[in-house]
This record gives C-alpha cells, sequence and structure tokens, in this order.
C-alpha cells in the first residue's frame, strides 16, 4: 500500500526522516535548567522538563518516533502518548513493538488521532475485530511494515552502534525477505537488514537521575534500551526522578548519554484495569463425533511433560502458556521475550505486580534465580541457540515441517512478534493446537496456504487428537499418539497431510 505521507524522505536504508525534525537534544534545547551539580559538586548537565507536554513540545509533522512498550498494555510512556496526542503533530512514522490496545493510553491514540503515516511494527493486528489502525491501512491511509520482533530491536540497535546493516536466517523463505539481499554463509541462507536510527524515542523508566541515568525494573525493560540509542533525542517518563549522585552505578541500566529529556510519569496506570489478551478458558474442548478432545490445559500438560529437567524454554502466547503450571517445581527455565529469565506460574490480579509480567502480558510470579535484561538480550538468547525449546501456537503445520502462525490471507498486516526470532533460534519446536479449525478444516495440510513463519521448523505437533514427531531423516510426520477414546483412523481422517503411523500408537493421557 502507498503511504499518504508528503514531508519525510525516504533514504537508501529503508529508513523515513524529516530534516526539519533532525535535531540535537541539549539541555538549552530541551529547556532543561543549567548545570546542577552532582552529589560531589561536580556540575552536570540537567535534563529534567516540567511536563509531559513540554517534553514533547518540538516534535514536528513528518518525525520518525520510536514508541516503548510491549503487549497490550505494559508499561506504555502514556503520559508522553497523551501529551504527543494533544500536541497534535502529524504525519507520523513509528516504530513500536505494536500499538497496543484501543482505548487505553497506547500507541494506539496516535492512530486513534489519525497522526500515523507509516507504521513499522511486529503487530498490527491481534486476534478479535479489527483496531482503528488495521482500518486505515485497509483504506491506504497508513502504510504498515511488519517486522519481526528480535530483527526489530536489533536494527535498533545497530542503528544506534553506528552499523549500516547484519545478515540473519530470521525470515529466509518468508514474506519478510521479499525484495531483501540473500547471501549464503556457510552453505545457509540469510537476508541482509539495514539498520533504524529515528528522530525521536519516547520510553518509560523506573527511576532516572538529572542527568539521564535510567534504572528500570522487572521485565518492563524491553525495548528501551534499543529505542534510545537509535534516536537523536530520547525522552524517558519514569516514576521518580532523584539527584544525581542517588542512583547507585551499579543501579544505573541505560546510562544518561543515551537520554537527552526526562520527565515525571503523570498518568497513573491501574493494574486491575489493564487490558488483557483475552484467552479461552483453561478447561474448554471440542468435541468429535460426541466425543470430548483434550482440553486446552490437557495440550499444556502433554506438552509440559515434553520438557527435560535442565531445559530453557519460551511459551508463545495463548494455547502455549498453559503449559506454565504443569512445570511449576521442575528443573525448566522458562524465557520471555520481554526480558526475563526464571519467571514461574501465573498470578491474579490481587498478586499482580505490572513490572512482573510473560511476553503474553500475563502477571507472573518471580523464581530464585530468575534475571531481568533488554529484549536485545532476551533475542541474543533465542538466535544464539541458548533455548532448548520453544513452545508455540500455529493456524497451519505443512507436512515438511513448515509454520504458519503470524498472519491471515487477506486481512492486512498481522502479528509476527517475537515468533520468527524463536522458531529459526530454538534448538527444538514444539507447535500446540486443535487439530481442525473453526471451520473444520484440517491444520496439518500438505502445503501451507498461509503465511510461513519459518520454513521446515517444526518438529513435535500437540494437538486436542494426536501428537505426531517430523522425523527429519525419513521425511515427514509420525504419528505417535492419539487421544483417549479416538482411533488411529479418526485422526487421520481430520489431518490434511501425509503422516506414517508409528508400530505401537500409545494413549497421549498415558504420557503425564
Amino acid at each position: 500500500m502507498t503511504s499518504t505521507a508528503t514531508n519525510p524522505t525516504q533514504s537508501a536504508d529503508g529508513t523515513r526522516s524529516s530534516g526539519a525534525a533532525r535535531v540535537t537534544a541539549t539541555a538549552a534545547d530541551d529547556g532543561a535548567a543549567a548545570a546542577p551539580t552532582g552529589a560531589a559538586g561536580r556540575p552536570v548537565t540537567d535534563k529534567v522538563v516540567e511536563s509531559p507536554a513540554a517534553a514533547v513540545a518540538d516534535i514536528p509533522d513528518g518525525a520518525s518516533v520510536a514508541v516503548a512498550g510491549f503487549g497490550l498494555s505494559h508499561r506504555f510512556p502514556s503520559s508522553l502518548l497523551e501529551a504527543l496526542a494533544d500536541q497534535g503533530a502529524r504525519d507520523l512514522t513509528v516504530y513500536c513493538n505494536g500499538l497496543g490496545s484501543q482505548g487505553a493510553p497506547t500507541a494506539q491514540l496516535l492512530a486513534e488521532n489519525e497522526q500515523i503515516s507509516h507504521l513499522v511494527a511486529s503487530f498490527s493486528s491481534r486476534p478479535g475485530p479489527p483496531t482503528l489502525a488495521e482500518e486505515q491501512i485497509i483504506a491506504g491511509k497508513l502504510d504498515f511494515e511488519v517486522v519481526p520482533q528480535g530483527i526489530l530491536v536489533e536494527r535498533m540497535r545497530a542503528g544506534g552502534a553506528g552499523l549500516a546493516a547484519f545478515y540473519t536466517t530470521v525470515g529466509v523463505g518468508t514474506a519478510v525477505a521479499e525484495g531483501k539481499e540473500v547471501r549464503e554463509f556457510d552453505g545457509v541462507e540469510h537476508i541482509l537488514e539495514r539498520a533504524i536510527t529515528c528522530d525521536y524515542a519516547i520510553l518509560r523508566g523506573y527511576r532516572a537521575d538529572r542527568f539521564g541515568n535510567v534504572q528500570f525494573r522487572g521485565g518492563s525493560r524491553n525495548f528501551n534500551d534499543a529505542f534510545a540509542k537509535a534516536a537523536r533525542t530520547a525522552i524517558i517518563e519514569v516514576e521518580e526522578i532523584v539527584e544525581v549522585g542517588e542512583l547507585d552505578p551499579q543501579d544505573v541500566d541505560l546510562p544518561g548519554v543515551f537520554i537527552s529529556r526526562v520527565v515525571q510519569s503523570t498518568t497513573k496506570i491501574d493494574v486491575s484495569q489493564l487490558p488483557q489478551r483475552a484467552n479461552r478458558s483453561a478447561d474448554s474442548r471440542r468435541e468429535y463425533d460426541g466425543k470430548p478432545a483434550l482440553s486446552r490445559q490437557e495440550i499444556g500438560r502433554r506438552a509440559a511433560a515434553l520438557m527435560p529437567d535442565g531445559a530453557v524454554v519460551n511459551l508463545g502466547a495463548g494455547l502455549p502458556n498453559q503449559a506454565v503450571n504443569y512445570l511449576e517445581g521442575r528443573a525448566v527455565t522458562l524465557h520471555g521475550e520481554n526480558g526475563i529469565l526464571g519467571y514461574g506460574r501465573f498470578v491474579g490480579i490481587d498478586e499482580a505486580d505490572p513490572d512482573f509480567h510473560d511476553a503474553g502480558g500475563n502477571f507472573i510470579g518471580v523464581l530464585p534465580g530468575a534475571s531481568f535484561f533488554d529484549s536485545v538480550t532476551s533475542f541474543e538468547i533465542a538466535r544464539g541457540k541458548r533455548l532448548d525449546a520453544v513452545v508455540l501456537g500455529a493456524y497451519q503445520v505443512g507436512a515438511n515441517g513448515d509454520l504458519a502462525n503470524w498472519a491471515h490471507p487477506g486481512r492486512p498486516g498481522g502479528g509476527i512478534g517475537g515468533a520468527m526470532d524463536l522458531a529459526v533460534g530454538a534448538r527444538s519446536v514444539i507447535v500446540t493446537m486443535e487439530h481442525v479449525d473453526s471451520k473444520g478444516r484440517p491444520k496439518l495440510v500438505e502445503t501451507c496456504d498461509y503465511p510461513i513463519t519459518a520454513s521446515a521448523c517444526t518438529d513435535v505437533i500437540v494437538t486436542d487428537l494426536a501428537l505426531l514427531r517430523r522425523d527429519t531423516a525419513a521425511g515427514g510426520f509420525v504419528l505417535e499418539e492419539v487421544a483417549a477414546g479416538f482411533t488411529v483412523e479418526e485422526v487421520l481422517e481430520r489431518t490434511g497431510m501425509s503422516v506414517r503411523v508409528a508400530d505401537d500408537v500409545t494413549v497421549m493421557q498415558e504420557q503425564w
């Protein structure tokens, strides 16, 4: 689709910016006070500005803006977003993980106000009714570029590091590779991804001092580091501003050299009112020919039983998350793309801490030995082959192991999230899903007709009717288990791919 933007110019690396927006932030530019002193009396630049409105006042039409925040509603820079919506700058290029939830103080505010002309994100749509942003994409008012989550943050990291581009296996053989240079390294195809820089970043942290040193908390660090480094002017709102010297140097997660402006958060978020991902009941199940298949929690239980002790595992949002409660007390370490290693069970809203959540937005308990970090590090763990397994949902799986789980044919945009990075990087890819879709069509197909997430990556499929394992030597999947009460023939009737039947097919419920 063609963008309606007229002010921004497009550079050779595919990023967009406006000459009017290319400003270098200094204390004087920002209206900050001149040279206060730190604890030892050393003069320092004071980057604190008086209000969110003052912090974003100079963002012009046509600027490129990176917006931190994760999931539907978690830790967006809400005060700054509300101020930017009121300020009204238009024709913006926005970089983000996703715009977040409508009706909440997320980046959706800018879409609702029709301030965005070009969106670069991992999500433009999620299950449910189309958002205003999707409607604008359909109408040709908003140009959308979908980018895998880990690649988006890596492109920002590269831009901030002064690198022009990098090669990656993420996206090879998929729609995101179209038009990009392909090169082989050690016999493996890689695509070229160009770095991103932007005019502004609007961010959210926990505490900052007047020089701009920032401390993050829990799993809320996400994209903040990379976005700050890629921006010419990085603006951060925090819950608490302290004097220079009050932050222990060891508690500084992002040095002040990367931050131009600091402002106190003014928008208070009630955790109990945060929009949550709509999930079906854990005990819901389908019936086939009047017989009950596995429930969603039983699918999760079977997937959990596949995890060996000592494994490091990532669980995708939705159905894959049903494995969480069956891993409690086991030596399995859970990883989240937002930057957490070592979380535990889901917790209710009465126990919820807004900074302790997984990549799907579920509030979580934190186990002894857990660690927090930014999304760059999180995807280094994934792409660096340090994940023993990832459990993902899917729209379809092909007979050769192709995985399709990010877009519906005919629906604009989609939601890749971290799935492409995880599917390429994990040592084992486990798919959990129902055996057929809502219209009764097989989801296990000979060839995927949904857009591919990754080629030939799926190792094990756990459905509500069966467990199948891919035989990479012989090719294709082997049916190893069926749900109690069902025959092999009944499962094969609902399977759209050619499979081999194991000599000794067992019952799924007997394996946990």
